[in-house]
């Protein structure tokens, strides 16, 4: 099962203001583990909204709103992409992440991720094989 874990924003982080040294240790520490125990797959920390967009679709009109945004505690500061045996297992790996916001309150979320036999019948065979020649379309283009 591949989780997605998303650390949610928090004032100082929209504010552009960058970790600490020591937090930047402590987190590659827990990386190095993730990496360790096989289950990291991808992991970023994001720059604030103030230097992202977003599309709003209203039909065929497509509406380009600038940051930042408002809602902090609804915006994503940065993410892990794991995989791991259940959501049990994510939860415990969250657990022993060193607080991403010190000296705040911080919220990690975990979203599990669709699979392909997630979607039933609507994701036919030919959708399937589609799928599967973009990742490894995608996949090869990365190595290059």
């Amino acid at each position: 099962m591949r989780f997605m874990v998303i650390v949610k924003a928090s004032d100082d982080s929209e504010a552009g203001k960058l970790p600490s040294q020591e937090l930047l240790e402590a987190m590659g520490k827990y990386n190095e583990e993730l990496v360790n125990a096989g289950i990291l797959l991808a992991g970023e920390g994001l720059q604030p909204s103030s230097k992202g967009a977003r599309v709003r679709f209203s039909g065929d009109e497509r509406i380009v709103i600038d940051g930042p945004f408002a809602e902090t505690r609804e915006l994503i500061a940065g993410y892990w992409l794991w995989q791991v045996k259940s959501k049990e297992e994510a939860i415990e790996w969250v657990k022993r992440c060193p607080n991403p916001m010190p000296g705040t309150e911080a919220e990690i979320e975990i979203r599990q991720v669709f699979e392909a036999d997630d979607f039933g019948e609507e994701f036919t065979p030919e959708l399937r094989e589609q799928e599967e020649r973009l990742r490894a379309q995608a996949a090869e283009q990365q190595q290059r």
